[in-house]
């Protein structure tokens, strides 16, 4: 699955913060309660019209966001 096929963002909603598509549950919502240690079920119970792929789509977009490379610290 391609996280890019469930997350949109446009100016028109949740002020342009990307948001599970056809829904205005921001992805960063999602974050915030895996963060906080919730499981994914109860998330889903919070907001019904999401589906489990859409909060795998939130951890990859949030894995994506990431970078993979550690670039040494130039010195002062």
């Amino acid at each position: 699955m391609d996280w890019r096929d469930r997350i949109t963002a446009t100016a028109d909603v949740s002020h342009g913060r990307a948001c599970i598509k056809g829904t205005r549950v921001m992805v960063s919502v999602i974050l915030d309660n895996l963060a906080a240690g919730s499981s994914k079920e109860p998330i889903l119970a919070n907001h019904p019209s999401l589906v489990l792929d859409d909060v795998d789509a939130a951890i990859r977009h949030a894995a994506a966001a990431v970078p993979t490379r550690h670039e040494p610290r130039q010195p002062r």
